[in-house]
């Protein structure tokens, strides 16, 4: 891990955690190590992992001062849908492993904080049973496998639940390649040695396995049940993927995804300006300018250096989102300094519920809503629809 000034664990657990490291340390003692590493990492190096959050730590902001900024708004629209701040959680894979039955809590404190809440297609929790806890629409994010059929059958549950927007995940046409998973033994062949292994790692942990493992629902992927009734959750995760995921979706299939969804349909996993064109010109109403959390192909370029191109490019015909190293509203800010109309995150709130439960992803939100009002205060801004690049520092 990084070094970050001021977020030394060195302090008590029983302290109140107050931000993103205080809760990622919370759930690493938490968390079997083969999940911590599972949400944690990235793909081989984690060159890119890295620079999503040290990209944003370079960007500096002018503080101005003698304004009136007694009263700022953080409200703000994306795709027609208000937002009480500028923040989606992002789909999570494998969501409901960090928590008990984790996406019902995410979708749950979403409400309460006034933003949206994206299930993911691998999701613990089913669709329907997300939608039965919470009043507000929830978005649905899809991978397209090999046979259609599936994928036009989680659309309709998804529509029939009242979701609202569709998130296409289009950067894993294969799985990067992550050296944390294959040593821990949640990709590729498992030895004997890395059973033992888990089983002891398992053994660690018997808060997570009496609260999560145990407590509730079994571990099964619940958006799938319908189309792999034994589709428990695999241990070779990337050889799953491979065999169920289709890498050959291309930009012509969106005229089949159009066919079957009548709402909002948002790419994720947008870097290049000139795919973004494509995204427009193809009907997308949104882009989400994503590496996968560094979780794809590494050695491309962070999210946030990529943001500005893009939003140049396309920013006045649909709205540009950013995902990746976002970790405080002081990130947040900064993004929408860069042309981002939203973030999203996925890290934060997973770490949140493994940590603190629910009652700790509601406290993460109102920190990210508290830090976002002092970044507007001390750059002299009162609203986050009025952010430019004017706030940044040489920028």
């Amino acid at each position: 891990m990084n070094h970050v000034p001021g977020n030394d664990q060195t302090h008590s657990l029983n302290l109140a955690p107050a931000s993103y490291e205080d809760y990622r340390e919370l759930a690493r003692r938490r968390l079997p190590r083969q999940l911590f590493d599972y949400i944690d990492g990235g793909s081989f190096n984690e060159v890119t992992l890295a620079a999503n959050r040290e990209d944003l730590h370079a960007l500096k902001l002018r503080q101005r001062v003698l304004r009136d900024v007694s009263e700022r708004t953080l409200s703000t629209t994306v795709m027609g849908e208000h937002l009480s701040l500028p923040l989606i959680l992002a789909p999570v894979g494998f969501g409901g492993m960090f928590a008990q039955r984790a996406e019902v809590q995410a979708a749950r404190s979403a409400e309460r904080a006034g933003i949206s809440f994206c299930e993911s297609t691998l999701s613990i929790c089913s669709i329907e049973e997300v939608a039965a806890a919470s009043q507000r629409p929830f978005w649905f994010q899809l991978y397209v496998m090999k046979d259609r059929a599936y994928a036009e059958d989680l659309m309709a549950r998804a529509q029939a639940v009242g979701c609202t927007t569709l998130v296409l995940t289009v950067d894993l046409p294969v799985v990067g390649h992550r050296y944390r998973d294959v040593r821990n033994g949640v990709s590729g062949k498992i030895s004997r040695v890395n059973r033992l292994r888990r089983g002891l790692d398992l053994a660690r942990h018997p808060r997570w396995v009496r609260q999560v493992a145990l407590g509730g629902k079994p571990l099964t992927f619940g958006n799938l049940e319908r189309a792999l009734p034994k589709a428990r959750v695999p241990g070779d995760f990337q050889g799953w993927v491979a065999s169920q995921f289709d890498p050959s979706v291309t930009w012509d299939d969106l005229t089949w995804l159009r066919a079957h969804w009548r709402g909002k349909i948002a790419l994720k996993g947008i870097l290049d300006p000139d795919d973004a064109r494509e995204a427009v010109a193809r009907g997308a109403d949104a882009v989400i300018v994503s590496n996968h959390g560094g979780r794809q192909l590494d050695d491309v370029p962070s999210t946030i250096s990529a943001l500005p191109a893009i939003a140049q490019a396309i920013g006045d015909k649909c709205d540009v989102l950013m995902d990746g190293g976002v970790r405080s509203g002081l990130d947040v800010v900064k993004a929408l300094a860069l042309g981002a109309r939203a973030c999203l995150i996925g890290r934060p709130w997973a770490f949140a519920l493994a940590a603190r439960g629910e009652e700790g992803l509601d406290r993460v939100l109102r920190t990210y809503r508290e830090e976002m009002l002092v970044t507007l205060g001390l750059t002299g801004v009162t609203n986050v629809d009025q952010l430019d690049a004017s706030i940044l520092v040489d920028t």
